[in-house]
């Protein structure tokens, strides 16, 4: 696959310092500048930013996908399969409480991928994915 150019992604959150923690700590993003009202993360070399605003309810909705219901919206990332399975133990050993356990979706069909998803501290949910053959990202 071609090289991606990084995404810029900003979200809501009700907290700064819970975000700096979820995301630096938990999620381990580095912090690029941040603001009285916002924070920089680098998401996997991805621009995220955590912007204040009054609390909110940050899921629209579910969508059934492979027997589960996933929140939408959302947002994550592909990761390479020894990463997601590190990431996925991080989360565990950090406490953080899965929407959707991780596991493996559409065994033996096109686009076979690991997922797992969760919310940050402000309600945001996220999908993290790897898939064995990348070549099946947007298998049909």
């Amino acid at each position: 696959m071609a090289q991606l150019a990084p995404f810029h992604f900003a979200f809501p959150v009700d907290d700064l310092d819970a975000a700096r923690h979820f995301y630096g700590t938990v999620l381990g993003c580095p912090e690029g500048r941040s603001d009285s009202d916002w924070i920089d993360f680098n998401l996997y070399g991805h621009q995220i930013v955590a912007h204040r605003v009054a609390r909110r309810d940050a899921v629209a909705g579910h969508n059934p996908v492979d027997g589960h219901d996933v929140p939408v919206p959302h947002f994550g990332v592909v990761l390479p399969p020894d990463e997601w399975r590190a990431l996925a133990a991080r989360l565990q050993d950090q406490g953080v409480r899965f929407v959707i356990e991780p596991h493996t979706r559409f065994p033996g069909q096109p686009g076979e991928q690991s997922t797992m998803f969760f919310h940050d501290p402000a309600g945001n949910a996220l999908e993290f994915k790897a898939f064995a053959d990348l070549d099946q990202l947007f298998a049909k």
